[in-house]
Protein backbone atom coordinates (compact mmCIF):
# COMPACT_ATOMS: atom_id res chain seq x y z
CA UNK A 1 0.00 0.00 0.00
CA UNK A 2 1.42 3.60 -0.43
CA UNK A 3 0.65 6.03 1.77
CA UNK A 4 0.07 10.10 0.52
CA UNK A 5 0.07 12.90 2.78
CA UNK A 6 -1.36 16.09 2.19
CA UNK A 7 -4.00 14.25 -0.04
CA UNK A 8 -6.47 17.03 -0.70
CA UNK A 9 -3.81 19.04 -1.94
CA UNK A 10 -3.10 20.40 -5.47
CA UNK A 11 -0.51 17.74 -5.63
CA UNK A 12 -1.73 15.30 -3.15
CA UNK A 13 -5.26 14.92 -5.06
CA UNK A 14 -3.87 14.14 -8.61
CA UNK A 15 -1.17 11.85 -7.46
CA UNK A 16 -3.75 9.88 -5.34
CA UNK A 17 -6.25 9.56 -8.42
CA UNK A 18 -3.18 8.28 -10.41
CA UNK A 19 -2.08 5.79 -8.53
CA UNK A 20 -5.50 4.71 -8.21
CA UNK A 21 -5.95 4.96 -11.54
CA UNK A 22 -2.45 2.53 -12.13
CA UNK A 23 -4.62 -0.28 -9.74
CA UNK A 24 -2.30 0.76 -6.84
CA UNK A 25 -3.60 0.31 -3.67
CA UNK A 26 -3.47 4.16 -1.66
CA UNK A 27 -4.53 5.30 1.76
CA UNK A 28 -4.91 9.36 1.39
CA UNK A 29 -3.69 11.07 4.83
CA UNK A 30 -4.52 14.30 5.63
CA UNK A 31 -5.68 16.73 8.25
CA UNK A 32 -9.13 17.93 6.83
CA UNK A 33 -11.46 15.59 6.06
CA UNK A 34 -12.55 15.17 2.37
CA UNK A 35 -15.28 16.14 0.62
CA UNK A 36 -17.29 13.71 -1.02
CA UNK A 37 -16.18 13.20 -4.51
CA UNK A 38 -12.57 14.68 -3.85
CA UNK A 39 -10.66 11.14 -3.23
CA UNK A 40 -11.33 8.25 -6.31
CA UNK A 41 -14.04 5.45 -5.22
CA UNK A 42 -12.32 2.70 -3.21
CA UNK A 43 -9.29 4.81 -1.77
CA UNK A 44 -9.29 4.66 2.08
CA UNK A 45 -9.11 8.40 3.87
CA UNK A 46 -7.14 8.39 7.77
CA UNK A 47 -7.25 11.81 9.31
CA UNK A 48 -3.71 12.98 10.93
CA UNK A 49 -2.00 15.28 11.96
CA UNK A 50 2.25 15.54 10.87
CA UNK A 51 2.82 18.05 13.78
CA UNK A 52 2.23 14.80 16.09
CA UNK A 53 4.54 12.09 14.38
CA UNK A 54 2.30 9.29 16.76
CA UNK A 55 -0.14 9.64 14.49
CA UNK A 56 1.52 9.51 11.56
CA UNK A 57 2.60 5.49 13.17
CA UNK A 58 -0.98 4.68 13.28
CA UNK A 59 -1.91 5.94 10.13
CA UNK A 60 0.57 3.81 8.34
CA UNK A 61 -0.12 0.64 9.69
CA UNK A 62 0.03 -1.52 6.22
CA UNK A 63 2.32 1.21 4.18
CA UNK A 64 5.17 -0.13 2.39
CA UNK A 65 5.77 3.44 0.64
CA UNK A 66 5.01 7.03 1.54
CA UNK A 67 4.69 10.13 -0.19
CA UNK A 68 5.73 12.65 2.25
CA UNK A 69 5.18 16.60 1.26
CA UNK A 70 5.88 18.79 4.48
CA UNK A 71 2.95 21.44 5.04
CA UNK A 72 4.32 24.96 5.85
CA UNK A 73 3.95 24.17 9.83
CA UNK A 74 6.10 21.81 9.39
CA UNK A 75 8.73 24.18 8.39
CA UNK A 76 9.38 24.94 11.56
CA UNK A 77 10.11 24.44 15.63
CA UNK A 78 7.52 21.92 15.51
CA UNK A 79 8.21 20.07 11.94
CA UNK A 80 10.45 17.64 13.40
CA UNK A 81 11.74 15.75 10.18
CA UNK A 82 13.55 12.89 11.96
CA UNK A 83 10.60 12.42 13.90
CA UNK A 84 8.60 11.88 11.13
CA UNK A 85 10.70 10.04 9.10
CA UNK A 86 11.66 7.70 11.89
CA UNK A 87 8.05 6.99 12.98
CA UNK A 88 6.96 6.09 9.04
CA UNK A 89 10.11 3.41 9.10
CA UNK A 90 8.84 2.30 12.77
CA UNK A 91 5.42 1.26 11.03
CA UNK A 92 6.83 -0.60 8.33
CA UNK A 93 7.64 1.89 5.58
CA UNK A 94 10.11 0.99 2.93
CA UNK A 95 10.05 3.86 0.89
CA UNK A 96 9.86 7.19 1.26
CA UNK A 97 9.23 9.67 -1.64
CA UNK A 98 9.72 13.66 -0.24
CA UNK A 99 8.68 16.54 -1.68
CA UNK A 100 10.96 19.17 -1.59
CA UNK A 101 12.14 22.40 -3.22
CA UNK A 102 14.12 23.57 -6.00
CA UNK A 103 15.78 25.99 -3.40
CA UNK A 104 16.90 23.52 -0.81
CA UNK A 105 19.49 22.32 -3.66
CA UNK A 106 20.26 25.78 -5.85
CA UNK A 107 20.66 28.00 -1.99
CA UNK A 108 22.17 25.54 0.12
CA UNK A 109 23.20 27.86 2.87
CA UNK A 110 20.02 30.17 3.06
CA UNK A 111 17.73 30.33 6.33
CA UNK A 112 14.57 30.30 4.02
CA UNK A 113 15.22 26.53 3.03
CA UNK A 114 17.20 24.95 6.15
CA UNK A 115 13.88 23.42 6.75
CA UNK A 116 13.37 21.52 3.92
CA UNK A 117 17.31 20.90 3.72
CA UNK A 118 16.15 19.62 7.37
CA UNK A 119 13.89 17.03 5.98
CA UNK A 120 15.68 15.74 2.69
CA UNK A 121 18.54 14.67 5.60
CA UNK A 122 16.36 12.65 7.37
CA UNK A 123 15.25 10.86 4.69
CA UNK A 124 18.56 10.15 3.12
CA UNK A 125 19.83 8.91 6.40
CA UNK A 126 16.86 6.83 7.45
CA UNK A 127 18.07 3.31 5.88
CA UNK A 128 14.83 3.37 3.82
CA UNK A 129 15.11 3.71 -0.12
CA UNK A 130 14.13 7.20 -0.76
CA UNK A 131 13.72 9.48 -3.81
CA UNK A 132 13.35 13.58 -3.54
CA UNK A 133 11.47 15.84 -5.77
CA UNK A 134 12.65 19.24 -6.20
CA UNK A 135 9.98 21.42 -7.41
CA UNK A 136 9.75 24.59 -8.86
CA UNK A 137 7.56 27.25 -8.17
CA UNK A 138 3.66 26.19 -8.43
CA UNK A 139 1.89 27.57 -11.06
CA UNK A 140 -0.62 27.34 -8.55
CA UNK A 141 0.95 29.84 -6.43
CA UNK A 142 -1.14 31.99 -9.07
CA UNK A 143 -4.38 31.56 -7.01
CA UNK A 144 -2.81 34.39 -4.53
CA UNK A 145 -4.08 36.56 -7.72
CA UNK A 146 -7.72 34.89 -8.13
CA UNK A 147 -9.52 37.45 -5.82
CA UNK A 148 -7.90 40.61 -7.41
CA UNK A 149 -9.06 39.39 -10.48
CA UNK A 150 -12.47 38.64 -10.09
CA UNK A 151 -13.29 41.70 -8.13
CA UNK A 152 -10.82 43.68 -10.29
CA UNK A 153 -9.17 42.29 -13.08
CA UNK A 154 -5.87 43.25 -11.92
CA UNK A 155 -2.71 41.38 -10.91
CA UNK A 156 -0.43 42.86 -9.04
CA UNK A 157 3.17 41.31 -8.29
CA UNK A 158 6.90 42.30 -8.01
CA UNK A 159 9.50 41.16 -10.64
CA UNK A 160 7.21 41.90 -13.09
CA UNK A 161 9.26 40.03 -16.50
CA UNK A 162 11.69 37.99 -14.33
CA UNK A 163 11.18 34.58 -15.74
CA UNK A 164 11.08 31.22 -14.13
CA UNK A 165 10.07 27.59 -15.30
CA UNK A 166 6.83 27.24 -12.51
CA UNK A 167 5.52 23.99 -12.53
CA UNK A 168 1.99 22.62 -12.85
CA UNK A 169 1.36 20.82 -9.31
CA UNK A 170 -0.08 18.04 -11.50
CA UNK A 171 2.81 17.33 -13.06
CA UNK A 172 4.76 17.06 -9.94
CA UNK A 173 1.91 14.54 -9.22
CA UNK A 174 2.46 12.53 -12.25
CA UNK A 175 6.42 12.22 -11.57
CA UNK A 176 5.79 11.18 -7.68
CA UNK A 177 3.21 8.15 -9.11
CA UNK A 178 6.04 7.32 -11.40
CA UNK A 179 9.14 7.20 -9.02
CA UNK A 180 6.48 5.59 -6.07
CA UNK A 181 5.41 2.77 -8.83
CA UNK A 182 9.08 1.53 -9.97
CA UNK A 183 11.66 0.82 -7.70
CA UNK A 184 14.11 2.27 -9.98
CA UNK A 185 14.29 5.17 -8.43
CA UNK A 186 15.33 4.96 -5.27
CA UNK A 187 18.49 7.29 -4.01
CA UNK A 188 18.03 9.70 -6.96
CA UNK A 189 17.07 13.29 -6.46
CA UNK A 190 15.26 14.72 -9.21
CA UNK A 191 14.27 18.76 -10.65
CA UNK A 192 10.69 18.96 -11.45
CA UNK A 193 10.19 22.45 -13.68
CA UNK A 194 8.02 23.69 -16.28
CA UNK A 195 8.48 23.56 -19.72
CA UNK A 196 9.85 26.89 -20.69
CA UNK A 197 9.78 30.29 -17.94
CA UNK A 198 7.35 32.03 -17.56
CA UNK A 199 7.00 35.68 -16.16
CA UNK A 200 4.55 37.55 -13.84
CA UNK A 201 3.30 39.84 -16.33
CA UNK A 202 2.71 36.83 -19.18
CA UNK A 203 0.97 34.84 -16.33
CA UNK A 204 -1.51 37.40 -15.87
CA UNK A 205 -1.63 37.97 -19.51
CA UNK A 206 -2.39 33.75 -19.67
CA UNK A 207 -4.93 34.36 -17.57
CA UNK A 208 -6.52 37.07 -19.28
CA UNK A 209 -6.32 35.29 -22.49
CA UNK A 210 -8.49 32.21 -20.68
CA UNK A 211 -10.80 34.57 -19.40
CA UNK A 212 -11.41 36.41 -22.38
CA UNK A 213 -10.37 39.79 -21.18
CA UNK A 214 -7.09 41.42 -20.27
CA UNK A 215 -6.22 41.89 -17.12
CA UNK A 216 -4.47 45.48 -15.99
CA UNK A 217 -0.63 44.12 -14.40
CA UNK A 218 0.75 46.65 -11.53
CA UNK A 219 4.35 46.03 -10.58
CA UNK A 220 4.69 46.10 -6.90
CA UNK A 221 8.19 46.68 -5.92
CA UNK A 222 10.22 44.74 -3.14
CA UNK A 223 8.92 45.96 -0.17
CA UNK A 224 5.24 46.24 -0.93
CA UNK A 225 5.69 42.77 -1.88
CA UNK A 226 7.57 41.63 1.15
CA UNK A 227 4.79 43.35 3.57
CA UNK A 228 1.90 41.13 1.88
CA UNK A 229 4.37 38.08 2.13
CA UNK A 230 4.29 38.60 5.71
CA UNK A 231 0.95 38.29 6.22
CA UNK A 232 1.23 34.11 5.53
CA UNK A 233 5.17 33.51 6.25
CA UNK A 234 8.21 34.04 8.55
CA UNK A 235 10.23 36.60 7.75
CA UNK A 236 13.10 34.32 5.84
CA UNK A 237 10.77 32.45 3.75
CA UNK A 238 9.26 36.10 2.35
CA UNK A 239 13.39 37.07 1.94
CA UNK A 240 14.24 33.74 0.60
CA UNK A 241 11.65 33.67 -2.25
CA UNK A 242 11.76 37.16 -2.98
CA UNK A 243 15.37 36.59 -3.75
CA UNK A 244 14.41 33.70 -6.13
CA UNK A 245 11.82 35.44 -7.63
CA UNK A 246 13.84 38.63 -8.14
CA UNK A 247 16.88 37.23 -8.86
CA UNK A 248 16.91 33.61 -9.88
CA UNK A 249 20.29 32.09 -10.33
CA UNK A 250 20.81 30.47 -13.87
CA UNK A 251 19.90 27.09 -12.40
CA UNK A 252 16.87 28.42 -11.19
CA UNK A 253 15.47 29.87 -14.52
CA UNK A 254 17.12 26.32 -16.01
CA UNK A 255 14.15 23.91 -17.81
CA UNK A 256 15.21 20.36 -16.05
CA UNK A 257 15.24 17.60 -18.18
CA UNK A 258 14.10 15.68 -15.24
CA UNK A 259 10.46 16.38 -16.02
CA UNK A 260 10.39 15.00 -19.07
CA UNK A 261 12.85 11.90 -18.37
CA UNK A 262 10.15 10.90 -15.45
CA UNK A 263 6.76 11.35 -17.54
CA UNK A 264 7.51 10.44 -20.84
CA UNK A 265 6.33 13.50 -22.55
CA UNK A 266 7.01 17.79 -22.30
CA UNK A 267 6.11 19.10 -18.65
CA UNK A 268 2.41 21.04 -19.25
CA UNK A 269 3.06 25.02 -19.95
CA UNK A 270 1.56 27.49 -17.71
CA UNK A 271 -1.55 28.99 -19.87
CA UNK A 272 -2.69 24.76 -19.58
CA UNK A 273 -2.64 24.98 -15.52
CA UNK A 274 -5.03 28.34 -15.91
CA UNK A 275 -7.07 26.61 -18.44
CA UNK A 276 -8.03 23.66 -15.86
CA UNK A 277 -8.84 26.78 -13.32
CA UNK A 278 -9.92 29.42 -14.88
CA UNK A 279 -13.15 29.28 -13.01
CA UNK A 280 -11.33 30.35 -9.55
CA UNK A 281 -10.56 33.82 -11.73
CA UNK A 282 -14.22 34.44 -13.15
Amino acid sequence: MIAVTGATGNVGQPLVRALAAAGQPVTALSRRTPAQGELPAGVGHRQVDLTAPEELRAALDGAEALFLLPAPDLLGPGGRPYDLVGAAKAAGVRRVVLLSSQAAGTRPDTASHEPLRMFEAAVRESGVDWTVLRGAGFASNAFAWAESVRTARTVAAPFADVALPVVDPADIAAAAAVVLCDAGHSGRTYEVTGPVPVSPREQAAAIGEALGEPLRFVELDRDEARSGMLRFMPEAVADGTLDILGEPLPEERRVSPDTEALLGRPARPFAAWVARNAAAFR
